[in-house]
């Protein structure tokens, strides 16, 4: 019996099953995260489909202690997410006809080019002999630093990456945690809004930032939903729910039959971030409202505590399947629309591909 196609966010796909294994959209492909394995599936110039796969992570320590797990795997989750993306676009670079690069030669043709191009007040300052050993001299300095910079990119590539995800964290903190709180903190003085100290004033401010929060994040995805080079990616997010859930369905992973689900997931990230949002509203409130440095340093301390809250209480939306879950996941839900697309039948097949490699051979392993 065939299910009709739904573009209703509210309406959960029906499932005979959870799954653990989800995944992350990448360049031309999406990466699928299994219980035993990790691959990535790329779709490339030629029209092949290039399976890659990853190495696991294993879950110890403190990334299986309640309220620090959730914050320990999304930093994790993000080095390797951010892996798979640059090596997507590697893939798609490998592919396409290389292109010649330039050398430190051609570098300092260029400048010289530009040089020669100076007014004759500029160059009565110094004799030609002079202008081409200081010439000489920028040449060997920019090529040394090019040649230190790829040293180190070849031979540090895991603390590139590190670096590159605590660098998105804290973008993503000073946008949508610290900043609402300065906005919010201008708002108050500017209106007089919750102008006394008792309680109930501080919990009309962080009701006022959760307000500006949800504004930032809701206008960030709007913004990127708009970039032509992210609308493929939110298509290959939706080829990647699409699948999940024809696959929770327990129906087989054809094209046909994948096209039939809807490419909302209540189990996605888009759902988590607006939880943290939500979280960070409840915590904020309990620890008061202080001046504005006491309420930045408190904030950004607090985050893993909330990005902790937050994958708890996804993971509880996720298990089960009340009225309770389901009004959790309906936000969630609802945001999808910025944060996928209806994928192409090219795009599903790629999906495919990912979560067969990545589906265990002992049967219930990755049940949720």
């Amino acid at each position: 019996m065939k299910k009709s196609i739904t573009d209703n966010p509210s309406a959960a796909p029906s499932c005979q099953m959870k799954t653990t294994i989800g995944g992350q959209a990448l360049i031309e492909g999406l990466m699928m995260i299994g219980p035993d394995k990790k691959v990535m599936a790329v779709r490339k110039p030629d029209g092949s489909i290039y399976l890659e796969q990853l190495p696991m992570t294993r879950w110890t320590g403190l990334a299986n202690l309640l309220f620090v797990r959730g914050s320990v795997r999304l930093f994790r989750q993000l080095v390797t997410g951010t892996r798979a993306l640059l090596r997507s676009a590697e893939l798609l670079d490998e592919a396409s006809e290389p292109v010649q690069p330039a050398t430190p030669a051609a570098l300092a043709g260029s400048l010289e080019g530009a040089a020669a191009g100076e007014s004759s007040a500029g160059t009565a300052l110094e004799t030609e002999p002079e202008a081409k050993t200081r010439r000489r001299t920028f040449k060997e300095w920019r090529a040394g630093v090019d040649q230190k910079i790829d040293h180190f990119l070849t031979h540090h590539s895991e603390v590139m990456l590190y670096l590159s995800a605590i660098g998105g964290i804290l973008f993503s903190v000073v946008l949508f945690i610290l900043l609402p709180n300065l906005l919010a903190g201008g708002v108050s003085q500017l209106t007089g809004i919750g102008d006394s100290t008792s309680r109930s004033s501080a919990i009309l401010k962080n009701l006022i930032e959760g307000l500006i929060r949800i504004v930032i994040f809701v206008g960030y995805l709007i913004l990127a939903s708009r970039m032509s080079e992210i609308q493929r990616v939110w298509m290959y997010h939706g080829a990647e729910h699409k699948t999940i859930a024809c696959y929770e369905a327990q129906m087989p992973l054809t094209v046909e039959n994948t096209r039939q689900f809807s490419r909302f997931h209540p189990r996605c990230g888009t759902s988590f971030m607006f939880i943290v949002i939500l979280v960070s509203i409840v915590v904020f409130s309990l620890v008061g409202w202080w001046n504005p440095w006491i309420n930045l340093l408190i904030r950004f301390l607090l985050v893993p505590f909330v990005a902790g809250i937050a994958y708890e209480i996804i993971r509880l939306a996720g298990r089960y399947n009340n009225p309770v879950t389901r009004a959790i996941s309906v936000p969630g839900l609802w945001l999808q629309r910025l944060t996928t697309a209806e994928p192409s039948d090219n795009m599903l097949e790629v999906a495919i591909a990912a979560m067969e490699a990545v589906i265990p051979e002992e049967s219930g392993r990755d049940k949720w």
